[in-house]
């Protein structure tokens, strides 16, 4: 027999040939596969052809298999059996019993915001499912997503192609982090304040704007960023031990800030919210594991579930 190219196999002669090895003649694997004679004779004429051997030969009013048929039956029908019971099961999903593991790219930001309620509800609705959370660069976010090492990903607005969908999942304004007690920054201060004040940035990048030095740019202002670190956790307990405020997303601010000695006070720029937003691929829209697991991103999320 020649090498053949599964890339060029069609799946439904494979399905011919099982079909009359089991029956034992054309007519009767036509009848089962609901297909005409004339069909399932050109199916066995193309599987010929793929094989370079006759696969059946004529004895009496029957086909007999040839020593390839006869080795080629158990081994197909198994692979068929199989082939057929994992597209039921990816047809299906039950978070009861499954035992799935979902990777999600995110920030530290939003782990922190997310995961102890995601684990919450994993472990009473899907305790054999896990979670792997990642923090993928973003010019690597699309590739991921489109080789399937990232199920879902959660992010600020990306300029990615049409193969990748998005819902705005959250939209966050943004606040001052300020230490109990600091002696300038109080309620009601002003930008003069704002401005005067040394501050901290939490960025993973070693230079560059945030989101509020572009809104001050754009107002011809400039603050002074004594601190750039890349991790809020550490960046508040800064703010509590010095007179350094942070901005941040008010979300963040309120979980972080509890019994930190740090408060929240509002910003004295007017800025757009920082939305967040939930991508996964065109290729696992309908599926029915990923439309779960972004039902569960976003209501952990503590928003309304919309349909995904």
């Amino acid at each position: 027999m020649h090498m053949i190219n599964l890339s060029r196999v069609d799946l439904n002669l494979l399905v011919v040939l099982e079909a009359i090895v089991a029956e034992g003649g054309v007519s009767r694997a036509a009848s089962r596969l609901n297909l005409t004679q004339p069909a399932v004779s050109h199916a066995l004429g193309r599987l010929r052809e793929l094989f370079d051997d006759p696969l059946f030969v004529r004895e009496g009013r029957s086909l007999a298999p040839t020593s390839l048929t006869k080795r080629l039956a158990e081994p197909l029908r198994q692979s068929l059996q199989a082939l057929g019971a994992l597209i039921e099961k990816g047809e299906s999903f039950d978070p009861a019993v499954s035992e799935t593991v979902f990777t999600v790219s995110m920030r530290d930001p939003m782990e922190v915001l997310i995961l102890p309620r995601m684990m919450r509800r994993l472990r009473h609705i899907a305790p054999r499912i896990d979670l792997r959370t990642v923090q993928v660069r973003r010019r690597s976010l699309e590739g991921g997503l489109a080789d399937g090492t990232l199920d879902a990903a959660l992010d600020v607005a990306l300029p990615l192609s049409e193969r990748i969908h998005r819902q705005r999942v959250s939209a966050d304004r943004f606040v001052v982090a300020a230490r109990k007690g600091h002696p300038r920054v109080r309620p009601g201060f002003t930008l003069a304040t704002y401005l005067a004040e040394k501050h901290v940035m939490v960025t993973s990048r070693r230079r560059g704007p945030g989101a509020e030095d572009i809104e001050l740019g754009q107002q011809g202002q400039r603050r002074h960023v004594a601190l750039r670190c890349r991790n809020y956790q550490a960046a508040i307990r800064v703010v509590a031990e010095s007179d350094l405020v942070l901005t941040m997303t008010a979300r963040y601010a309120s979980l972080l800030g509890t019994g930190s000695g740090v408060r929240a006070l509002a910003m004295p720029l007017r800025m757009p919210t920082l939305d967040l937003f939930l991508y996964w691929h065109d290729r696992v829209h309908d599926d029915p594991a990923n439309r779960w697991l972004r039902l569960q991103l976003v209501e952990a999320l503590g928003k309304t579930a919309r349909r995904l």
